[in-house]
């Protein structure tokens, strides 16, 4: 799951979503600088990602990237199931994406001074990119994918994993669909 599904289940704008947004730049014994609330979120995060990379559902979506992206397939995953909550969102929510992502991005201006500084350093293009809301459209898939490689070790093979996801789109929409039923029932009864 990338940044628009962990915000999501994270439910309204709050510590546990800044928690389980900032999780992947937050390792070890960092956690304990935050307040109570946000480590909530970052323990989140990460039972999502073990839910996630332990789902058979998402092996086999991954599996379907392994020729372009090998190892990297699961980080590309992430990304195109997040396409795919943004085109299915009237499925998940009665808030329009683009009022969801402005509500998210208001919360997380107004609380910058919390986050780690690499997300501090990404932040403001994230917000002008509108980058979450633009996850929706496939252009937007391949720039989030051709950004992430130039600034990871993530091979830059975007046109290969778009020619993939386009080519085997219902497929994979059909897997994110039934995945992620099974991963809303698991975060609510963990929030619960």
């Amino acid at each position: 799951m990338n940044f628009l599904a962990h915000i999501y289940l994270s439910g309204e704008p709050g510590p546990l979503m800044i928690g389980n947004f900032i999780a992947d730049f937050v390792k070890g014994k960092q956690m304990e600088r935050y307040a109570p609330e946000i480590q909530e979120g970052i323990r989140l995060h990460r039972k999502i990602d073990a839910f996630a990379d332990s789902h058979p559902i998402v092996k086999q979506s991954t599996a379907r990237f392994k020729p372009c992206y090998q190892r990297y397939a699961s980080v590309v995953i992430d990304v195109v199931y997040d396409h795919f909550l943004a085109k299915n969102w009237q499925l998940y929510s009665p808030v329009p994406l683009n009022t969801f992502v402005s509500d998210v991005h208001a919360y997380l201006f107004k609380h910058y001074f919390t986050l780690p500084n690499r997300v501090k350093g990404f932040l403001p293009f994230l917000i002008k990119s509108r980058r979450l809301e633009n996850y929706q459209h496939i252009w937007g898939i391949e720039r989030s994918l051709s950004i992430m490689s130039n600034h990871s070790s993530l091979p830059a093979q975007s046109e290969c994993g778009i020619k993939i996801m386009t080519e085997q789109y219902k497929e994979l929409n059909e897997e994110f669909i039934v995945f992620f039923e099974e991963m809303r029932k698991m975060v609510n009864a963990e929030i619960r």
